[in-house]
């Protein structure tokens, strides 16, 4: 079995077991806190799903770099970039990550239902990447778990070597996130959630670029997730 694969179904079998037992989807504690005043899916009938899709075909998650982390990276002399399939537009700031796999259902957010985000979103071969004095970092394999806390995992590579597999990269702040839309060709929309990065990743970007200015919950940017449904 090849690492990605054993990483994917490792994942997979944590997200399962996320979903199993009932944890809140795409929020954080402020999120949290909102939601212990609506009814809990255990005192809710379930409702008719908003979206369900079984088996991803498609999509893309693209986040907006937010302004003050770029300037941070700036002020550390480190490079942004993109590996793969990933795509960065200059002039916007804009990253984009095609999906290529997983599963999600989403349900009314007013409903009350809880939680109104399930699944697991994947975007393999694709990265980002941060680069200074010789050293490449390689963020990469992106795992979406919309679970408490939500989060994205990756794989860290250092200059081509593998530092950490299915690592958790981000935090996923789902208190900025607008309900779930529908677009015109059928694909579900999820726009708003504000990226963060995790204190694993900062201690190890820290730790690799001999810097200690990176701190976990540096807003990395704003992320709207396109799921094709069909």
């Amino acid at each position: 079995m090849n690492r990605k694969s054993a990483t994917r179904k490792g994942f997979v079998a944590a997200a399962a077991l996320s979903a199993v037992i009932g944890l809140s989807a795409c929020g954080t504690n402020d999120v949290d806190t909102a939601q212990a005043a609506d009814s809990t899916s255990s005192s809710v009938s379930v409702p008719k799903p908003a979206a369900v899709v079984r088996a991803i075909p498609g999509g893309d998650t693209a986040v907006t770099l937010d302004s003050g982390f770029v300037s941070a990276l700036g002020t550390l002399g480190l490079t942004p970039g993109v590996t793969g399939t990933a795509t960065l537009d200059g002039t916007t700031g804009v990253v984009d990550f095609p999906i290529t796999g997983g599963t999600v259902t989403l349900y009314d957010r007013e409903s009350g239902y809880r939680p109104w985000v399930q699944g697991v979103i994947f975007h393999d071969g694709s990265g980002l990447t941060l680069a200074a004095g010789g050293t490449t970092v390689e963020l990469s394999n992106f795992a979406i778990d919309p679970g408490k806390p939500a989060r994205l995992f990756g794989d860290v590579t250092v200059n081509g070597e593998l530092a950490a597999p299915n690592a958790p990269l981000f935090n996923l702040d789902g208190s900025t996130l607008s309900a779930p839309t529908m677009g015109a060709d059928g694909s579900a929309v999820l726009d708003g959630t504000t990226v963060k990065l995790s204190d694993e990743a900062a201690g190890l970007l820290n730790s690799t670029f001999k810097t200690d200015a990176l701190a976990g919950g540096l807003v990395i940017g704003t992320s709207t997730i396109t799921v094709e449904t069909k």
